[in-house]
């Protein structure tokens, strides 16, 4: 891996931005592409899809929507181990993210004058789980459970047709899907299926969703760019980050596990350590070359690795590691230090944080209750991850009374006065002259 050896600068938060590391992905290039994929999906609907099935994903499926008995068949068939692992993330993600349902408050502001805060449900929202390199049943219970805790009525899941299973969905995201309730299931994928989640196919009874969530290559994010607006998004989703801060007393061999695991996922994948002490950055080195070489995705762990996206970092100080940590905005962010806690109080940014050796990603992964879609490429600065706060709009509701309003009569008139919208002042005095 490179090395960025900070120690003897002191840069600012836009310098740290710029010097972090980052995969070379540009959303932008694949917008043309991603239009014309959606415009074609809009003018032709299900004979679009199937093309674009054909072109894609090597395979013409038999049925873009999935039949009931296929997804139970699916659920019956997995394998007691995994049933039990995904009924085990199932639950613990239901309990941890039932804490981020706000509850409705009252705020009275004078006698007869008050304001409700609501938080209201969207009515339909689209899953997109990929298909790519790797199966995801575990991105099917994160993206599934917040909305069904959040209390959305009506869900479709979207999922690229696979070749080895003659152009259904994988079975095992039928399986998770059979789980937890899921009945609409569509064998697409790609810029295509964002698009017919946002505008929907009549032809397959599929209605417009309100919100597309989900992560996917750069063309499905480019995708989702585009029909924002026209619905809501979770977030343009890159390639996976891991940001380990880590001091001289961290093990280095764990350390660098949980920096291969995150590079199995893709060549772009980004894996970043950030410490203040040199021996200990060596000592990572030196695993990192022994399990990239061993893991069962070594060629695609050692891409990502020694690509421009992943790096050592050497700082000052654990403040220092910090300050960097909060302008790169990581995906995951691991602390292993002496005190965990005094680091975790520096952090501002970043989109699930796990602390002390036992606390790795890949826990967040599968079973820790968390939710693992979360902000990539320095988002994690400005938005949050995956919670049923997603799928949940708050609505003020204003209640005033005959007295409560004439109190704040005059107050409105000269205020509209001063707009030089004297009508608004007019609609609250014709209620009393």
């Amino acid at each position: 891996m490179q090395i960025i050896d900070l120690r003897a600068t002191s840069p600012s938060n836009a310098e740290l931005a710029r010097l972090a590391p980052r995969a070379a992905t540009d959303v932008t290039v694949a917008i043309d592409a991603a239009a014309d994929l959606i415009a074609d999906v809009r003018a032709r609907g299900v004979d679009a899809l199937l093309d674009q099935a054909e072109r894609f994903d090597g395979v013409r499926p038999a049925t873009i929507r999935v039949h009931a008995g296929e997804i139970a068949e699916a659920m019956a068939r997995l394998t007691p181990s995994v049933r039990d692992a995904l009924e085990e993330a199932i639950d613990r993600v239901t309990r941890a993210t039932a804490a981020q349902v706000p509850i409705s408050v009252v705020t009275n502001l004078a006698p007869g004058a008050e304001v409700i805060q609501r938080w209201q449900p969207i009515d339909r929202v689209g899953f997109y789980v990929p298909g790519g390199k790797a199966v995801y049943p575990s991105s099917v219970v994160m993206n599934v459970v917040p909305a069904h805790v959040a209390g959305v009525g009506s869900v479709a899941l979207a999922s690229p047709p696979q070749k080895d299973f003659g152009g259904g969905v994988h079975p095992t995201i039928l399986g998770a899907a059979g789980l937890l309730g899921v009945e609409e299931v569509y064998a697409m994928g790609g810029a295509g299926a964002i698009g017919a989640l946002a505008y929907g196919i009549p032809d397959l009874s599929l209605d417009p969703v309100e919100l597309i969530t989900g992560p996917g290559n750069v063309y499905v994010a480019a995708a989702k760019r585009l029909v924002r607006g026209v619905v809501g998004i979770d977030s343009e989703a890159g390639t996976t980050e891991i940001l380990v801060i880590a001091d001289e007393n961290a093990d280095a061999r764990i350390v660098a596990a949980d920096l291969v695991s995150q590079a199995e996922h893709d060549e772009a994948a980004a894996s970043v350590l950030v410490t203040p002490s040199e021996e200990f950055a060596a000592a990572v080195q030196v695993e990192l070359d022994r399990l990239s070489a061993s893991t069962h995705h070594a060629d695609r762990v050692q891409t990502a690795l020694n690509g421009p996206q992943s790096a050592i970092v050497l700082v000052a100080d654990l403040q220092s590691a910090a300050a960097f940590s909060n302008a790169y905005g990581p995906e995951h962010l691991e602390i292993q230090t002496t005190e965990p806690g005094a680091v975790l109080d520096l952090i501002t940014s970043a989109g699930a944080i796990f602390l002390g050796e036992n606390s790795p990603v890949s826990l967040g992964d599968y079973l820790a209750g968390s939710n693992h879609v979360l902000p990539t490429g320095g988002q994690a600065r400005f938005s949050s991850g995956l919670g049923a706060y997603t799928f949940l709009r708050p609505q003020q509701v204003i209640r005033y009374d005959r007295a409560a309003l004439q109190a704040v009569e005059r107050k409105i008139v000269a205020l509209s006065a001063a707009e030089d919208l004297p009508a608004h002042g007019d609609a609250v005095t014709a209620r009393f002259h």
